[in-house]
């Protein structure tokens, strides 16, 4: 194939790179180092803008189109869930077929699903294309990682992870500002149109640029069972999460889809051992430091994208926000990730993954409590000043758990590392929006009676009370048309008053979560086998 670099992997215990099949240093922009990461980058953006971008645009979409508060989570559950699920599978595509072309195609169809969210006009549409979203996204994430770690030489490719973790976390964080300008002065369907143009830029980019690498000793077959087995049991995992409010926790179905996804997990392991080219060799995780990497990206995750998920309903809903004003709000976070990046990189460079990682998820923590302590009428300033810390937190971990994973993956499985590595945070996102969903749903239904008895309230019946919890769930006072005006006051009370509790708890357990990736972050160590790419191309 025209333009490919075939590279010699050493295994996971090797310190000293192969050399490379084809020696000659990149001229022009075919297998430019820089040009390869501005170009993975354009793709990168529009999958990390994806997934917080629709938080602001939520409550537009659940009102135009009659969503319910579980269609809403759908939204994003949807597409945190395909990404989650197929990610890993993607990577290993990456790495037999080379992950310029999965790369390509990623882009090209993740921009179709989101022409087409843009034009449906049912909110199973909606979801069903976000879903798509999710797995044409599964497909250029891991290729962006595969495609970095074959370019650079070791001693660059650090600041290349940390400067691709820098457009993940801006994206990630500036996509409620982005998705506030758009719906306030556009509509909803434009936070999905806007990846059309980016999408076809990516794509001219990458026929341009991107050159393709391959391990001699990538795989050659694929494991299917281990792709159905590691798929449902994920599946099932997560489906149990979202749906244990309506069925209750103790509900048999609930326990029925954890004990499948736990016996999904473990035959899946099983297999894994016996099959000649398994999905993810279990050796992998043999590195302490990897799993470590593995773990940290779940935690943080379920941290800030189950916090921040609540937090823009508490800015609109709650204190009355326009969209606008809610993305800019939150500019305090986008702000310091982007910042802090940078200089996350340069941190882990000197110092090694391990003292900045455990001192970012300390700041997470720290951040996710102040969270805790908002009220409906806490001041921006305040407001500002936990985004902020958190914006502060996230960055290293963002930069430094990639490098930790990538970095400890011997070459052949680089797409399986990347893809490891972004299955992490979105079943840690998919895993944040549910249990903290659940937290506020459980908080909400033990709240909401007393509440509104004690306001002297009429009392509601069994279907008024849930339609009315469901209501409080995404911080709106479930006012009926012609309710007079004290009693108004009084019902828009209790609901903020019994959101914000759920906020509250919720954002405590984002809280201890955040405490636990602490010590996991104690176990990191710079990666061992970065080396394995050095050499593929030359800067």
């Amino acid at each position: 194939m025209t333009g490919q670099t075939t590279i010699s992997a050493t295994g996971p215990g090797d310190k000293a790179a192969a050399a490379p099949s084809d020696p000659t240093p990149s001229t022009g922009l075919r297998g430019h180092p820089w040009f390869t990461l501005i170009t993975v980058a354009v793709g990168v953006m529009m999958v990390a803008l994806d997934g917080t971008i629709v938080a602001i645009a939520n409550p537009a979409i659940q009102k135009d189109l009659g969503a319910s508060f579980a269609d809403v989570q759908w939204i994003t559950n949807g597409y945190f869930l395909a990404l989650a699920v197929s990610l890993i599978t993607a990577g290993k595509l990456g790495d037999r077929f080379g992950h310029r072309q999965t790369f390509l195609i990623g882009v090209t169809g993740f921009a179709a699903a989101s022409g087409a969210i843009g034009l449906s006009h049912s909110i199973a549409f909606v979801v069903t294309f976000r879903v798509l979203q999710g797995l044409f996204g599964a497909l250029l994430m891991p290729a962006a990682l595969g495609l970095l770690r074959a370019t650079f030489p070791a001693e660059k490719l650090n600041m290349a992870i940390g400067l691709w973790g820098m457009v993940i976390g801006a994206s990630t964080a500036g996509g409620p500002i982005l998705g506030g300008v758009l719906v306030e002065h556009v509509n909803w369907q434009s936070v999905f149109f806007i990846n059309v143009p980016v999408g076809a830029i990516a794509l001219v980019l990458g026929l341009l640029i991107l050159r393709d690498h391959r391990a001699e000793n990538a795989p050659r077959s694929f494991d299917l069972l281990g792709i159905a087995l590691l798929s449902g049991a994920m599946f099932c995992l997560v489906w149990a999460l979202i749906k244990a409010p309506t069925w209750g926790w103790g509900a048999g179905t609930t326990w029925a889809f954890l004990a499948a996804s736990v016996l999904g997990f473990a035959l899946f392991a099983f297999w894994e051992q016996r099959v000649k080219e398994p999905l993810i060799p279990l050796g992998l995780f043999r590195s302490v430091p990897l799993s470590a990497g593995v773990v940290l990206m779940v935690l943080m995750a379920i941290a800030f994208m189950g916090g921040l998920f609540f937090v823009t309903f508490y800015l609109q809903n709650v204190h009355g926000m326009s969209p606008i004003d809610a993305g800019l709000h939150l500019l305090p976070l986008t702000g310091m990730m982007i910042v802090g990046s940078p200089l996350a990189g340069a941190a882990i460079t000197k110092l090694g993954p391990r003292i900045p990682l455990a001192g970012g998820m300390a700041a997470t923590a720290i951040a996710m409590y102040g969270m805790s302590t908002l009220e409906s009428d806490t001041s921006s300033p305040v407001m500002s000043i936990w985004f902020a810390l958190l914006g502060l937190g996230l960055a290293p971990v963002m930069v430094g758990a990639t490098e930790v994973i990538v970095g400890n993956a011997p070459m052949e499985l680089s797409g399986v590392a990347g893809g490891l590595q972004q299955a992490a945070m979105q079943i840690g996102g998919s895993l944040g929006t549910a249990v903290l969903g659940a937290v506020m749903a459980s908080r909400v239904d033990s709240d909401l009676p007393g509440n509104w008895t004690g306001a002297g309230l009429p009392k509601l019946t069994r279907p008024q009370l849930d339609a009315a919890s469901e209501a409080v769930q995404v911080g709106v006072a479930p006012i009926a048309k012609g309710t007079p005006e004290a009693i108004a006051a009084k019902i828009t009370t209790v609901a903020h008053d019994t959101f914000i509790s759920g906020m509250s708890l919720a954002c405590l357990v984002a809280a201890g979560v955040a405490v636990v990736a602490v010590f996991v972050a104690l176990l990191t160590k710079r990666g061992e086998n970065a080396e394995a790419g050095a050499g593929a191309a030359h800067i």
